[in-house]
């Protein structure tokens, strides 16, 4: 169990912007047979997503010039694709789930004595983005950042090794992986890695920063008035998730909000997710995906996401390379724990907080 928890830009800005105690807690959701007001979504009409609208599926065991124009294209148009030929093996996929679920099988008063604090990033409690949102959703969560020892001791005092093993194995395979992607994102937009020396731990006193988020959705009485995570746009360079295979969930917004585009899990596959890190280091090219996680009344679905990020302290801006008459400089240079802070007070307008500031006046004056 080598993995350290250091001081981070999740950690910092999570201090500096610590949620109520009542946005932490969940019901225990298992044991509701009919949907509580306080988690009865209103509703509204949705487009079907026509049947040409599937989510991209690269397979990184091709040549890697196809590879890496598959994943532009997918970046570009979606922002989100699977992978499959990833590496990871399924067998480490499928004990990581299986530990997913012993987790969250736990009953409600021993999961609770690992909630995490108003200012925490990890242990058990609801997504920080409830608080943007008038009802709650029916979901549960725990984060990890480095090791899980300290929470897994309490949770199973005499048999906590093998869940610490196993997560802290996801996530360094889940991190190498992460680190080849961008190698592909990057150099399929013909940068080098002089272009984007930030990324690089050799060249920084800090190296990339990553979470694990372990999700759970139980069975809904009525899932069409629920909502499991509701729309939002990840804070990170990318993501990486692992949905169990047993339901689909996972919904990307084709038509800011009005068009939900389902992404069926693929048997061993994970889902990329570009994030709005990502979508400020390319200049806009890479589009960060709006999503959100949808229940069902019989199964409960559980997926495992591995949030990339930046180096602390290291201020990231598009290349000059990506800046032209046709691509305007769009973003000002920020250190991810200077985008949380922003996440944290404008949430889904926090990429529009950020924007540079000629096209910042630009704008308002075109909506006068």
């Amino acid at each position: 169990m080598s993995i350290i928890v250091n001081k981070s830009s999740i950690s910092e800005s999570f201090k500096t912007n610590p949620i109520p105690t009542t946005q932490i807690l969940p019901l225990d959701l298992r044991n509701l047979l009919s949907l509580p007001d306080s988690h009865t979504w209103p509703t509204s009409p949705v487009q079907p997503p026509p049947p040409s609208a599937t989510i991209p599926v690269v397979d990184l065991g091709r040549p890697p010039h196809a590879v890496a124009s598959a994943v532009r294209k997918a970046s570009d148009e979606w922002g989100v694709f699977q992978v499959t030929n990833h590496g990871i093996p399924a067998t480490l996929l499928r004990e990581a789930e299986f530990q997913a679920r012993r987790l969250f099988a736990l009953p409600a008063e021993e999961k609770l004595a690992v909630v995490r604090s108003p200012d925490g990033i990890d242990g058990y409690g609801l997504a920080r983005i409830s608080r943007f949102f008038a009802k709650q959703m029916w979901y549960e969560g725990f984060t990890i950042m480095g090791s899980p020892v300290r929470h897994a001791r309490q949770l199973w005092p005499n048999d906590y090794a093998n869940f610490c093993n196993v997560m802290e194995e996801y996530q360094a395979q889940m991190k190498a992986l992460s680190e080849k992607l961008l190698g592909l994102m990057f150099k399929s937009l013909g940068l080098a890695q002089d272009d984007i020396k930030w990324l690089h731990s050799k060249t920084n006193h800090h190296p990339p920063q990553a979470v694990l988020q372990l999700n759970s959705y139980p069975a809904c009485p009525d899932p069409a008035h629920a909502m499991g995570l509701a729309p939002h746009t990840d804070s990170s360079l990318i993501t990486l998730l692992h949905q169990s295979s047993n339901a689909t969930g996972l919904q990307i917004s084709g038509d800011g909000g009005n068009l939900w585009i389902p992404v069926n899990p693929i048997p061993g596959a994970l889902t990329v997710n570009v994030g709005d890190l990502m979508h400020i280091a390319t200049n806009g090219r890479f589009k960060t995906a709006l999503h959100r996680a949808v229940v069902n009344m019989t199964r409960h679905r559980v997926s495992m996401a591995y949030f990339y990020g930046t180096p602390q302290e290291v201020k990231i801006s598009p290349p000059m390379k990506l800046v032209d008459v046709d691509h305007p400089l769009l973003y000002q240079p920020v250190t991810w724990k200077e985008y949380l802070d922003a996440k944290g007070k404008y949430f889904n307008r926090a990429l529009e907080f950020i924007k540079c500031e000629a096209l910042f006046i630009a704008d308002r004056c075109r909506q006068l």
